[in-house]
């Protein structure tokens, strides 16, 4: 890795710290040079604007993310599930995502996608990594069209996740998603 390639990764990282800490408001060149530890003329060098910084940030967050979602993804690819196993998976995602504030940072930038075109094409590959995910486990339990239920799967892993981070409540994420499952296995008339 070149000098050029650790200052911009830096950059990066220091960035998601701060809009985990403190907000995309929070965010300004000077505290990204004092956490990075780079020249302030680096930031504007690696990244003109301040929408070029965040969107490379939650692309950093996103391919981080995404290898590791495939990943686990392809080791429930092809094999058969119980519910408690799924249950059991659901919790090592959510305790994975502890409440670091590189990964409160996602929640800021998510929201800041609703302003920015280009950060919600970010954005999406994430949701689509998580879809993926819960498309691979939907189907090793033999959920039929699991296409269609994946989206509200993540959506309510991310929802109990969202009101834990919030709230600084635990909620019980594997048995929300297993009421969600038992409710798809049972055969409908």
């Amino acid at each position: 890795m070149t000098t050029n390639d650790d200052a911009r990764s830096r950059i990066v990282r220091a960035t998601l710290h701060l809009v985990g800490t403190d907000g995309v408001a929070g965010v300004t060149n000077r505290r990204i040079a004092a956490h990075a530890k780079v020249s302030l003329g680096s930031i504007t060098y690696h990244f003109p604007t301040q929408a070029d910084l965040l969107r490379a940030a939650l692309e950093h967050f996103v391919d981080e993310e995404t290898e590791r979602l495939a990943e686990l993804a392809g080791q429930y690819r092809s094999q058969a599930l119980s519910l408690t196993e799924a249950a059991t998976l659901t919790e090592q995602v959510a305790r994975d995502l502890a409440f670091t504030a590189e990964r409160i940072a996602p929640f800021e930038l998510y929201v800041q996608a609703g302003r920015d075109p280009e950060l919600r094409q970010v954005a999406e590959r994430c949701w689509r990594a998580y879809d993926t995910l819960a498309v691979s486990v939907l189907s090793a339990l033999g959920v039929r069209h699991p296409e269609a239920l994946a989206p509200t799967i993540v959506a309510t892993i991310t929802g109990l996740q969202l009101r834990r981070l919030s709230t600084g409540t635990d909620t019980n994420l594997s048995e929300s998603v297993l009421l969600l499952l038992h409710a798809e296995a049972v055969e409908r008339p």
